[in-house]
């Protein structure tokens, strides 16, 4: 949207002909009129529009002419989407699989391979089908969500003030001014931009141009083609090309040995190599992981957390510090004014008088929360506007820190009166020098208590106009303000600090405000000024280092937009994940630098558009609610990759193996019956049940690509040494009592699908655990899946003939057998995995046996909550104060949290000893015997 100033035009200039309705609009042609260089007057001559708006029959068909005020959407082809799915550098592999089974099968006497062709394709389509429904799903639903978070405008329609979508404003609107990107001042007649925020002032403008009419909207048209890779695209692609890599090592080898060296024939060469195409291509990781995503988001978005971005999840789980607005998210932003603790300054005035000043210098309607308090104290709203004309208003912008209203009162005397920063409003003031002292020791003792102080002054105007610079300010008064830490707050700071997530303050407050506030919170007190972040140490010796300082703060006071920027710059550079709260438009440039830029309830367009999770509910507890979907998500994503890894490297080496040893031929087709139906039992992890972890997450690929081998290795040789069992001895026959199939290829083919596909989907519930899996339940959909999918593949290999397939039923008794050696082998599988994390990481061991996992149900967490209670009651009697027993302490991850952990202990246990040192004083006043008190008795 581009609009022309129109706030000093004056009526006089509008003619007859310019509050014309709209007529013919067609035969507007917005590219040859330069609406920007016309004078203002032609500008609403051209539009046929005037100062007081558009009708709403005008509006609407102006908006037929055209079109939205938003950027042109491409509109999208569902079947080329469709297809999409299928182009990607798995799909590619599976999609030559299927080129060589009716190409380069087709040899050696024999036709082409048309039911593995159409295995392939089939396999394909149920993958891309599914994707493309989960995400058009997910994508309706965002679409719902993001609905509600559209942009508003004040238009001027039928001669009123209306709050509309900004996407309805067309050419004629009168809408507010929506300021410039960066600060320049504008006068009648001038452009300003879209996307654009007001700084200082406010004014009336003419829309002159929408969508993608407007500057704006051309400037997208030039990055409209840019695609930038996420690093959840990289992560995928790195695993993608690890699993293609180790396929192609094994197609190279089995080239090498069975042509040249085993003379090998054509076709059956061709269908071991297919063996390892089909079985080896992670092909539903796409699928699996965007479901995963998108269900994850729209989880998130039932506990008041929109995602914008769906990877933003990703990023959630990795988050280990956050910077946290004080005001609204760790207080109710719910300001009330104690008004028996004004400070009077002028002694013609009581504090009545000064609360009433206060309030004329405060809007009646669309206040702010500080304007709402100070009106609400009155005893009758009312009373703020009672008995005077209001002549001019000036809102509170960041500049001047301070509203003022001029004003008519009942004997015709103008004044002026303001409220603000104390220091604002004292400088104004004449003889400041002389109540500085006073002023400043006041706001000191507000700042202890918790409250935020509060400068109310006046002066006469007897020049009586609203431009005048009237007589000496007079300072009347400091109120008190006072925003009450929400009920959770506390207890949400230390969940977070038990996740690993250091939660730092970040408040435009005074410095002992925000000490006050974080000590109620147990935060810590480790506060710093905003201006300290370049400040020298106390002795002035050496330069205590920025980053330094910031990693070590608990908070900072006193901060600016600016200020929020640099912090989140640092930290990033330090290596942390930091997410961001914000609520204004100056907020919007620290939101978008942070790695999870959060909009919290209420706020402002500029920091939702600049967000990418928007809350709709307020207070931190919804973000550490997040945080705990996220990494339950990111949970499900990470046990996927070491599953499609593990059962690449099981395939690949497993069956390499049996083809250049024992010259064993497997059949694609079976293969592809395995792929089938574990692509419908994997499907089901997108909704599993599992544990957050207790500390931040990240893709660590070695860790995946390591257990991945070690597994699938292990598991390739298991089925190698059951071939071997089957074929070359008699080992189940002598214990089992089964019958010899060893000169029965058809039956030794069937057997080894079985256990291939048995070990092979049972395996999820290795990895999806952290620890043992037999003690972590998975979810129902997961396991019903396991037990259909299985029973289908014992039936097969039970009673289904296969010519083509070269596959024959092997009877219930070896059924059995398989599903007895497959459950002897699976129970290492847990062994190994730990092993692999002990030697990669140092210490699964203590992972193995520490219970203090992320709590993901209300049951567990009050559980916790309980026992917590009873250890900080046995701590804080009188009788038994000591430190924390580090036995029942959260294991942390994140040392920046454990450090403000113990910071926020360490000032807790203070306070507790100050309380203790003041209770024993009254026993001795009141002499009364502290041995004979009960123990349950606390501080």
């Amino acid at each position: 949207m581009q609009v022309a100033v129109a706030g000093g035009l004056e009526a006089s200039v509008m003619t007859e002909d310019i509050v014309k309705p709209l007529l013919d609009p067609e035969n507007f042609n917005r590219a040859l009129i330069d609406l920007e260089t016309l004078p203002l007057e032609d500008v609403f001559e051209q539009l046929r529009t005037s100062l007081d708006g558009l009708t709403s029959e005008d509006a609407k068909a102006r908006l037929t002419v055209f079109g939205p005020n938003k950027l042109e959407e491409k509109p999208e082809n569902k079947l080329l989407k469709f297809l999409g799915f299928m182009w990607n550098p798995l799909s590619w592999v599976m999609e030559a699989a299927s080129i060589m089974a009716i190409a380069l099968a087709n040899g050696g006497g024999e036709g082409p391979d048309w039911q593995d062709f159409l295995g392939i394709v089939c396999l394909l389509l149920i993958n891309s089908t599914i994707s493309f429904i989960e995400e058009n799903n997910a994508g309706n639903a965002a679409a719902a969500l993001m609905a509600g978070l559209a942009l508003k405008a004040k238009v001027l329609r039928d001669r009123e003030w209306q709050d509309m979508d900004a996407a309805i404003l067309v050419p004629g609107d009168i809408s507010a001014l929506t300021g410039e990107s960066l600060p320049v001042t504008k006068k009648t007649g001038d452009e300003v931009f879209s996307g654009s925020i007001c700084k200082h002032g406010e004014v009336e403008a003419v829309v002159i141009a929408t969508g993608v009419h407007s500057f704006l909207g051309k400037a997208a048209h030039l990055v409209d083609s840019t695609y930038v890779v996420g690093h959840f695209q990289k992560v995928l692609t790195s695993i993608g090309n690890f699993c293609i890599c180790c396929i192609a090592v094994g197609i190279v080898l089995e080239i090498i040995v069975m042509f040249p060296i085993q003379h090998r024939l054509y076709r059956k060469g061709i269908n071991n190599l297919l063996v390892l195409l089909i079985g080896g291509i992670p092909i539903a990781m796409p699928t699996v992981l965007s479901v995963t995503l998108a269900i994850g988001s729209h989880g998130l978005s039932k506990q008041g957390a929109i995602t914008k971005r769906m990877t933003a999840i990703e990023e959630m789980a990795a988050m280990d510090v956050l910077c946290s607005d004080k005001t609204g998210t760790l207080t109710l932003n719910h300001l009330t004014v104690e008004s028996n603790l004004v400070e009077v300054f002028n002694k013609n005035m009581d504090k009545q008088m000064i609360i009433l000043l206060a309030a004329r210098a405060s809007r009646v309607e669309n206040q702010d929360a500080i304007d709402a308090a100070i009106v609400n104290t009155l005893g009758d709203p009312k009373e703020a506007r009672a008995n005077i004309r209001e002549i001019h208003f000036m809102p509170f912008n960041p500049v001047d820190k301070r509203t003022a209203i001029t004003y008519i009162d009942s004997d015709g005397k103008w004044y002026r009166a303001s409220k603000g920063a104390p220091e604002q409003i004292l400088n104004l003031c004449q003889g400041k020098n002389e109540i500085a002292r006073r002023v400043h020791s006041i706001i000191d003792n507000f700042a202890e208590r918790g409250f935020r102080s509060l400068g109310v002054a006046y002066q006469e105007v007897p020049g009586r106009t609203k431009e005048s610079t009237g007589g000496p300010w007079i300072f009347c008064g400091l109120l008190p303000l006072f925003d009450p830490p929400r009920h959770d707050s506390a207890d949400t700071v230390r969940r977070a600090l038990n996740l690993g997530v250091c939660v730092k303050m970040i408040t435009g407050d005074q410095l002992a405000i925000a000490k006050e506030t974080g000590r109620r919170l147990g935060m810590g007190t480790n506060m710093f000024p905003a201006s300290s972040l370049l400040s020298h140490d106390k002795d002035g010796t050496e330069i205590l280092l920025v980053d330094e300082l910031i990693e070590k703060a608990d908070g900072f006071a006193g901060v600016f937009p600016e200020h929020k920027f640099e912090i989140v710059k640092i930290l990033q550079e330090k290596k942390h994940v930091v997410g961001m709260t914000g609520d204004g438009v100056n907020d919007a440039p620290a939101l978008k630098k942070a790695d999870i830029g959060i909009a919290v309830a209420g706020s402002t367009d500029a920091a939702r558009s600049a967000a990418d999770i928007v809350l709709t509910e307020a207070g931190l507890s919804v973000i550490i609610s997040a945080v705990l979907t996220s990494r339950a998500v990111f949970q499900r994503m990470k046990n996927y990759t070491i599953y499609a890894v593990s059962i690449t490297i099981r395939i690949v080496v497993g069956f390499s193996l049996l083809a250049l040893i024992w010259e064993y031929d497997f059949p694609p087709f079976m293969v592809l019956i395995i792929a089938i139906l574990n692509d419908g039992t994997i499907m089901t992890i997108s909704k599993d049940r599992v544990k957050p972890s207790p500390g931040p997450d990240s893709w660590k690929l070695n860790e995946i690509f390591a257990t991945g081998i070690v597994i699938g290795t292990y598991l390739a040789l298991a089925t190698v040494l059951f071939y071997w069992i089957v074929v070359h001895t008699s080992f189940f026959e002598t214990h089992f009592h089964v019958s010899s199939i060893s000169s029965n290829t058809e039956k030794v083919s069937s057997a080894l699908y079985l256990q291939v596909s048995i070990i092979s989907q049972a395996l999820i519930f290795v990895t999806r655990s952290r620890y043992w899996s037999f003690l972590e339940r998975p979810g129902i959909l997961l396991v019903c899946a396991f037990l259909v999918a299985q029973l289908v593949a014992t039936l097969i290999a039970v009673y289904v003939h296969l010519s083509f397939a070269n596959i024959s039923g092997i009877g219930w008794k070896w059924a059995g057998v398989v599903w007895l050696y497959c459950l002897i082998f699976y129970v290492p599988l847990d062994i190994i995995k730990l092993t692999v994390r002990y030697i990669l990481s140092g210490d699964a061991w203590n992972l193995v046996f520490d219970k203090k996992a992320a709590l993901t149900s209300k049951k567990e967490y009050y559980r916790k909550d309980e026992r917590a209670g009873k250890w900080h009651l046995s701590h804080t009697t009188l009788e038994g104060l000591s430190s924390a027993d580090p036995e029942l302490v959260v294991r942390r991850s994140s040392s920046m949290a454990e450090q403000a952990w113990r910071r926020a202990e360490m000032a807790r246990l203070g306070e507790l000893h100050n309380w203790k040192g003041h209770v024993e004083s009254v026993a001795t006043l009141k002499k009364l015997d502290l041995k004979g008190m009960q123990g349950s008795h606390s501080i």
